[in-house]
């Protein structure tokens, strides 16, 4: 089981268009996700942000992989310092005037730190797509996970 992608899906009442948005602009990515100064949702782009608890913070290190607008976002994500590497997919298709949206994230046991266990992305995952995300795009509240 720790070798499987963790998958999180979820159905918003928002046009895909405004999800997608929500996942590749920066501006509106803070008000829900973290805040990444330097992502453009163009392959190549390398990003980073910080995350974690309050005592312990890490550097996340990402690049863009693959973009297919209104449908694919899919980065890299591995941490300054550490071992390991994963990846970060958003699948995103149309339910009528809703989103349906899936996030994959695999490789998670690529990190040796016992802080990227399993259950903390799922967590972390959850929290942000069952609550920040779908607050955001169908409430227009802003919630950040850090």
């Amino acid at each position: 089981m720790e070798n499987k992608p963790l998958l999180i899906e979820q159905e918003f009442n928002a046009p895909v268009e405004l999800v997608w948005r929500a996942i590749t602009e920066k501006e509106l990515m803070k008000k829900w996700y973290f805040d990444i100064t330097d992502f453009k949702p163009e392959v190549g782009c390398k990003f980073q942000f910080e995350g974690g608890e309050e005592d312990k913070r890490y550097i996340h290190l990402c690049e863009v992989l693959e973009v297919i607008p209104l449908k694919k976002l899919k980065y890299s994500w591995k941490y300054e310092g550490y071992t390991g590497i994963s990846f970060v997919t958003f699948e995103l298709s149309s339910v009528g005037e809703k989103t349906s949206v899936k996030l994959i994230h695999e490789g998670l046991e690529t990190f040796t730190n016992p802080d990227f266990i399993r259950g903390n992305f799922v967590k972390g995952w959850e929290y942000l797509i069952y609550t920040s995300l779908k607050e955001f795009l169908e409430n227009g509240k802003t919630h950040r996970y850090w």
